[in-house]
């Protein structure tokens, strides 16, 4: 006779790669999720800022159930009609262009990347070749996108990598001496969410802009969590006035559908001929239909009004719930509290509260709810975390 065995759990059919929160989410309805007991949470972490329009937003719902009725996919190797529409919506919202789309931030960057090494190689007859990025910086977890972000966890365990010169985020002086006539590129986050959404200084940006261009460098804004309509204008290197010659796209764009997007400067776009990168699933109907609903809900009127509107009332509100002690930055709808020690009981705390947080480097909170937040929920969020920040101390 056998005896009996436990069955294994669901779980262990997965790597675990991830440290989970232990709740898991069935559904949700705006700024809204509920798990499987039908408790109600408040989203302000929005799939890590991608869940641009809230959950199950009508006109996402309808767009995407239509297009799953009509077609999934059809392959690169034709016509995509989608991409088109779609960036022709972007375009004229960022800089001339062209576009390439793929399925993620770190592939974005991928492309990114290889369109710098192109421009080094094919433009410059390889005499540009050198790479820099910023301390603090978090690009993606494909090894060229690793190459070039820098905590040391996330990059020691698969070295040796492409190589990569890092100087400090925000050293004008630095960033001048490390340049060169032999840098292809210079890739930038305008704010650094992962090492604790810190924002480039004042100015910081304008400096990068005028040292690449001065060595023929390309600059590489990587847009990925503060583009579309995250920091209250479409992309946040608009807030300075300047054009990158490359910009990367994804989380926000597809509002919960995987999409990623790279918008190349003409001159830049046509070194990446036929044959020298691809992607099977990029681009295609489904994940540019939901691009192509968030473009025109967020280029909507006072849709962008009501981000800045809700950034000031949060930010604001953050001051007052952590007082003096602790450090609230951000931009727009992407915010972060400097903690004094790891935010995982606060994360903790605020869902038994029933608000979802999330965690950035350095101890920080990182908040970033759906750009349709309304002011009442703010408050609500606010209440939530300052109870969940008295149940911790």
């Amino acid at each position: 006779m056998n005896s009996p065995t436990t069955p294994p759990s669901p779980q262990s059919f997965l790597i675990q790669n991830y440290r989970r929160q232990d709740v898991s989410f069935v559904r949700g309805e705006g700024c809204y999720l509920y798990d499987g007991a039908g408790r109600k949470y408040l989203d302000a972490f929005a799939g890590v800022a991608v869940c641009t329009l809230g959950h199950a937003h009508p006109k996402l719902v309808e767009t995407l159930s239509r297009q799953a009725a009509t077609l999934l996919h059809t392959s690169n190797h034709f016509e995509q009609r989608g991409q088109e529409e779609l960036a022709a919506r972007i375009v004229p919202e960022a800089f001339p262009g062209r576009m390439l789309f793929c399925n993620s931030g770190a592939e974005a960057n991928e492309a990114a990347y290889k369109l710098v090494r192109l421009w080094g190689n094919v433009a410059h007859e390889g005499r540009k070749r050198r790479i820099i990025a910023f301390e603090g910086s978090f690009h993606g977890r494909t090894l060229g996108a690793l190459s070039i972000t820098h905590t040391p966890a996330y990059r020691v365990p698969f070295e040796p990598l492409p190589p990569t010169d890092f100087v400090p985020f925000g050293d004008v002086d630095a960033l001048a001496a490390a340049m060169g006539d032999d840098v292809a590129g210079v890739f930038i986050e305008p704010i650094q969410g992962e090492s604790g959404v810190r924002a480039a200084p004042p100015g910081f940006l304008t400096r990068v802009r005028e040292l690449c261009t001065r060595h023929r460098a390309l600059l590489v804004v990587d847009e990925i969590q503060t583009g579309i309509g995250r920091t209250g204008r479409m992309f946040c290197h608009q807030h300075e006035g300047i054009t990158p010659d490359v910009m990367t796209l994804a989380k926000g764009l597809g509002g919960g559908v995987p999409i990623g997007a790279v918008l190349a400067t003409e001159p830049v776009a046509a070194l990446l001929e036929p044959g020298l990168h691809g992607t099977t699933f990029g681009g295609n109907p489904f994940a540019c239909a939901a691009g192509l609903t968030v473009m025109k809900e967020v280029t909507s009127p006072g849709f962008l009004g009501n981000v800045v509107e809700r950034s000031h009332q949060l930010l604001e509100g953050l001051r007052r719930v952590f007082g003096p002690t602790h450090e609230v930055r951000g931009m727009g709808l992407l915010a972060g509290v400097q903690l004094q020690r790891a935010p995982s009981e606060l994360v903790k705390a605020a869902l038994a509260e029933g608000l979802v947080v999330g965690v950035a480097g350095n101890n920080t909170l990182r908040i970033a709810p759906s750009l349709i937040i309304t002011a009442a929920q703010v408050d609500e969020l606010l209440e939530k975390l300052s109870a969940a920040h008295r149940a911790r101390r």
